[in-house]
């Protein structure tokens, strides 16, 4: 993805913020099978009410990536006006391109983010403080546990030891002792750069209190906390307590592992497993309450090709309205980034007693640096915890100065 958009960006800047057109527009969400419901009623809602300003709803076309056909599409001039599948660490680079409309911009542009989002709005705006980006839904990550598995292993099922570093660690001890299975945990050992968000990411956002891994074009990460959390994880993959190669399938669904780290999606996915869920762990254990995590957020891309932007953003603010969100909400099991989420839509939560945990944690969340660099600098802290972490070459902590160091020039770069 980091060459795919490093090819399309031809052009720099932010697009234009002129939102007078009105008039007929297209849209792209994102193809799985929940998604493409909300988007197909949503369209379907709107154009039912506005005649001359009709919506055409489709699928984000099929790439490598949505974010490699996203950059195409700024590159060829030919985006939608709303894509609802924009990733926070891509938006940088398709500001760059001059390919989204600073909604800052807009008269009541942020606005209209601050009140709906509250405070969560904040990281994701770019190191300018201008927003390219409508913060839209996240997928808070927690850690998911097979019942089953643990009551094999002589674990107590409905209080696991999970919470503190130590705990966990003797806890997947016992899980792959006993043979209920090959590994406690099996996050992708792989090296894209945004497997960090699955691993080390959520654990460093519980373990500071929601800090970023780089703030203020400054990496954070080559401090105690940090050098915690990756020694946290060497320690698994040193004890054989999480594998070193992929797993080509779910290896939480396949019983190939007894936890995973996952977002509220994983309610429907996993309805075949006894499950239950905890916070991710801290050093010294953290109330769930309190607990910060990875956000995993998909957003709202207002695009500059768009020739009807006064209709776009008309739009954008109708699907991300409260009765649209509780939609989303119902739909897809996935948490807006909307403020008091749980009071708001409390009959929801009683409803689904499985969601209650994510709508709480959906507060707490980390996103992503912001800037034109985020997956340059993403990835050179993948490569550095591949080596050091996963495959044990090399010191830890040195891995993570280095990285660190490497991450503060590229994070000052235009």
């Amino acid at each position: 993805m980091a060459g795919a958009l490093a090819l399309t960006a031809c052009s720099s800047g932010g697009g234009t913020s002129s939102t007078s057109g009105k008039g007929p527009i297209t849209i792209w969400y994102s193809n799985n099978e929940q998604e493409v419901a909300w988007g197909k009623q949503m369209v379907a809602a709107w154009n039912a009410g506005h005649p001359n300003e009709q919506v055409k709803g489709q699928e984000i076309p099929a790439g490598t990536s949505s974010e490699e056909v996203i950059g195409a599409a700024i590159a060829a001039g030919n985006a939608p006006c709303l894509i609802y599948n924009t990733a926070p660490s891509a938006v940088g680079q398709f500001e760059k391109q001059g390919g989204l409309v600073d909604l800052t911009k807009i008269t009541d542009g942020a606005s209209y983010i601050e009140s709906r989002s509250g405070k969560v709005a904040d990281q994701y705006k770019n190191t300018q403080g201008d927003y390219f980006q409508m913060p839209w839904k996240s997928n808070p990550v927690v850690i998911f546990y097979n019942k089953d598995m643990f009551a094999k292993a002589g674990l107590d099922p409905a209080n696991p030891k999970l919470s503190t570093y130590a705990e966990f660690i003797d806890t997947s001890k016992k899980l792959v002792d006993s043979g209920v299975a090959p590994n406690a945990i099996l996050p992708a050992p792989t090296s894209e750069f945004f497997q960090t968000q699955f691993d080390f990411y959520p654990l460093y956002a519980a373990e500071t209190g929601g800090k970023q891994i780089v703030e203020n074009n400054k990496a954070t990460f080559a401090n105690q906390a940090g050098y915690d959390v990756a020694n946290f994880w060497a320690t698994l993959y040193k004890d054989k307590l999480a594998g070193q190669e992929k797993y080509q399938g779910d290896a939480f669904a396949d019983g190939k592992a007894a936890m995973a780290i996952v977002g509220p999606w994983a309610v429907s996915v996993y309805k075949g497993v006894n499950w239950a869920s905890v916070p991710v762990p801290t050093k010294d254990g953290t109330s769930a309450g309190k607990t910060w995590t990875f956000s995993d957020a998909k957003n709202i891309g207002l695009y500059s090709a768009c020739k009807n932007q006064g209709t776009a953003w008309d739009v954008l603010k109708f699907s991300t309205s409260k009765a649209q969100d509780q939609k989303l909400l119902e739909m897809t099991g996935q948490m807006p980034l909307r403020k008091n989420l749980q009071t708001t839509y409390a009959d929801y939560f009683t409803a689904n007693p499985a969601y209650q945990a994510f709508g709480d944690q959906a507060s707490r969340t980390v996103e992503v640096p912001p800037g034109p660099n985020t997956v340059e600098m993403l990835q050179t802290f993948r490569d550095a915890w591949s080596n050091a972490v996963i495959f044990g070459k090399g010191d830890v902590t040195s891995a993570l100065d280095t990285a660190a160091t490497k991450i503060d020039k590229i994070a000052k770069q235009p």
